[in-house]
């Protein structure tokens, strides 16, 4: 029986550091792309650009304190940080992202690679954000920059916490309000490293008390593959979420509100994610619903069609 979801989403790519050519033959449909690429950014991956095969909303620019993460990186494009040095900054930079149709608004908050916003500086990219009516996203790195994000009001988590574990309370008031973008296979890529440990069971309690956990690899970063990562699937089943709760993972809206400065299909071609094999009939058997899975492609309407006649 063939199986028509929704395009699947990966919630945490870098276009600008992978081929985007490959992800519907891996599954993906949809993309979020959180910072440093937008489709006037002149290229990508060495080659001019054009618009990439998955539907794309991206984030533009980071946004961080001069100086901060990731502007002295060997990774980070030419162009791809906007420095925001006091609250009276803040509205410039998220406006210059909103300009060039930036869907959500990306903040570092990495105390481990160099300075940070201060909390009335986020507060202010946040509120000027909010009144153009895009969500925030925030990379959180170092001891209390996750519940410095939490009080400045962002709306997603970029990463699950990894510096380290996080209290109850905070999980459970964050549950009540934020998102978390999972990229659990970044720490270590299969192997169970530290920062793996503590992301594990920070998403796993996050989980439990009815977080809303968003599917996202951080594409780009390292040895990940292009399109569904089965070692991310299969951290996540083994953090609590069943199978349905990854497909709602998987199936689910991009955040925010929708900006059609974006990047979005040609009339026709809204992409579908499909299963051609049967789903396993037993709910417990975690391995082979990650199997069925992994056969998923991405496709236009017209592909479906196509592929139903």
């Amino acid at each position: 029986m063939t199986t028509v979801l929704p395009g699947f989403l990966d919630a945490h790519v870098h276009l600008a550091l992978i081929d985007p050519g490959r992800l519907s033959a891996g599954g993906i449909g949809r993309v979020l792309d959180l910072g440093g690429w937008a489709p006037t950014a002149g290229s990508r991956s060495g080659t001019a650009t054009a618009a990439p095969s998955p539907e794309t909303r991206y984030a533009g620019q980071f946004l961080g304190a001069p100086g901060g993460y990731p502007s002295r990186a060997s990774w980070a494009p030419a162009g791809s940080f906007c420095p925001v040095a006091s609250p009276r900054d803040a509205a410039a930079a998220v406006q210059q992202q909103a300009d060039a149709g930036a869907a959500v608004i990306k903040v570092t908050l990495n105390t481990v690679a160099g300075p940070v916003v201060s909390a009335d500086t986020l507060a202010a990219i946040v509120a000027a954000a909010h009144e153009r009516m895009l969500p925030v996203a925030a990379h959180t790195e170092g001891a209390g920059q996750a519940a410095a994000a939490f009080a400045a009001g962002v709306d997603l988590l970029a990463h699950t916490p990894f510096s380290e574990a996080l209290p109850g309370d905070l999980l459970t008031a964050m549950a009540g309000r934020l998102s978390w973008i999972s990229t659990l296979d970044i720490h270590g890529w299969g192997e169970r490293t530290a920062p793996f440990e503590v992301a594990c069971d920070n998403l796993r309690r996050f989980h439990a008390r009815g977080g809303r956990v968003l599917y996202g690899t951080d594409l780009g970063n390292g040895p990940l593959p292009v399109g569904l990562n089965r070692r991310e699937i299969l951290a996540l089943l083994d953090c609590g979420l069943s199978p349905d709760d990854l497909l709602g993972a998987l199936t689910a809206d991009f955040p925010g509100y929708p900006v059609g400065a974006s990047v979005a299909p040609a009339a026709g071609a809204e992409r579908v994610t499909v299963i051609t094999e049967d789903r396993p009939s037993d709910p417990t058997d975690l391995a082979g619903f990650t199997d069925w899975l992994l056969t998923a492609r991405a496709l236009t309407r017209p592909e479906l069609e196509d592929l139903r006649s």
